[in-house]
């Protein structure tokens, strides 16, 4: 069984494949997996779209910042972040000494046709989805480079990427035999 040597984190925009390829990675390598909005929503009692609603995004992202801080204080896990999360210098900051980060990347026609399924995202429910994701892409995909590692995210089978990441982990010594 293979050992995580530092904590791997998933980072990039809501519907490129964060939680779902991150909870295979770790499945496949027999690590935990932790999902921040998962654990935000436990930590708060509710809901992430409540938390922007009732409390804004300000807050939400204190609460993120805070959540991720203490997960990161644990043994070594997967951890799949929200889409906003990196953009945070202080979250950036503690990832950088505490993680490898994977930038999963994906164009805008996978983002839209993923985002499309489920409508419980609230940044997408102030105008068209589309063009939210391409604002979020011109803003925040700059920063998302800052990753260590960089894995386009396409239409195929998560098994693909999944396959890329342990090979990218070993190579890295990030995940030791």
């Amino acid at each position: 069984m293979a050992v995580l040597q530092r904590h791997v984190v998933f980072v990039g925009l809501m519907g490129a494949g964060k939680s779902a390829i991150g909870r295979r990675v770790a499945t496949r390598i027999g690590a935990r997996f932790r999902d921040s909005d998962a654990e935000i929503e436990k930590a708060a009692g509710m809901r992430i779209a409540d938390i922007f609603t009732v409390h804004g995004e300000e807050d939400f992202r204190g609460g993120e910042r805070r959540v991720i801080a203490r997960l990161l204080s644990e043994r070594p896990m997967v951890l799949a972040t929200g889409g906003g999360a990196y953009m945070d210098a202080e979250t950036r900051d503690v990832l950088r000494r505490n993680a490898t980060t994977i930038w999963m990347r994906a164009d805008l026609d996978v983002l839209a046709k993923r985002c499309a399924k489920r409508n419980h995202r609230p940044l997408l429910k102030t105008g068209d989805p589309r063009a939210i994701l391409a604002g979020l892409m011109e803003t925040r995909y700059p920063v998302y480079g800052e990753a260590d590692v960089v894995i386009d995210s396409r239409d195929e089978p998560h098994e693909i990427a999944v396959n890329e990441i342990i090979e990218t982990l070993r190579a890295r010594g990030d995940l030791a035999a």
